[in-house]
């Protein structure tokens, strides 16, 4: 079932830091400081957001699949879900989440998965690997550095038997994930180019990308 969305802006109060849409099919990237919020947008409804995070300050520490998984012994991602890094550590905590489930097994498209799952004539189109080392090399990160990423409002259920599969999203437009960060963060984004399988309706739509700093109790009382 597909999810609707509220028609409520979903960006949690406080000083708004960034506010920036990212375009269909393009890499963004930023530093996110402890406390603060990210909140990722779906604005187009069902478009897969391929997701990694680092230590900013190290980023031999970034997020890990497996410490994730097991740690909340379950492969899906929701509210209060902690993106935990390589030692174990908290990267990240979802916070909100309108959406209600996101991936954390189907990994991000390249050339050469494309080209094995979809035919060579695919082999020229451009993908999250790619956008990932385009936007990775701005911060000083390569090839070796990129991990399994968390996929945002993609669909990829889990059969009894153990069979998965990339299906039509249950996202819809204006529903939203927030996440805030444990610690400084670096986090980068693929906003998916794919169009040979349905984690984006084989139409890739742009997403907001919203970062915001907390208002704190007191603050809130006074713009009563």
């Amino acid at each position: 079932m597909t999810a609707t969305a509220t028609g409520a802006d979903p960006v949690p109060a406080g000083e708004v830091l960034r506010d920036e849409v990212v375009p269909a099919r393009a890499p963004w990237s930023a530093v996110v400081s402890a406390g603060d919020v990210l909140t990722i947008v779906d604005l187009g409804g069902n478009q897969a957001v391929d997701f990694l995070v680092y230590d900013a300050h190290d980023t031999s520490l970034r997020y890990s699949a497996p410490d994730t998984i097991q740690a909340q012994d379950s492969v899906f991602l929701t509210t209060g879900s902690v993106l935990r890094d390589c030692e174990h550590g908290e990267l990240m905590t979802v916070v909100a989440d309108t959406c209600g489930r996101h991936d954390t097994l189907g990994g991000a498209c390249s050339q050469e998965s494309n080209t094995l799952r979809y035919g060579h004539h695919t082999r020229g189109q451009h993908a999250c690997v790619e956008n990932f080392l385009a936007e990775g090399g701005r911060h000083g990160l390569g090839k070796r550095d990129l991990v399994s990423n968390i996929n945002w409002y993609m669909n990829v259920p889990v059969d009894p038997d153990g069979a998965l599969g990339i299906v039509d999203g249950i996202s819809a437009p204006g529903l939203a994930v927030s996440l805030r960060a444990e610690r400084d963060v670096l986090v980068v984004v693929s906003n998916c180019p794919q169009v040979n399988n349905p984690c984006n309706g084989f139409d890739p739509t742009p997403v907001r990308m919203v970062v915001t700093h907390p208002s704190r109790p007191d603050e809130q009382e006074q713009t009563r």
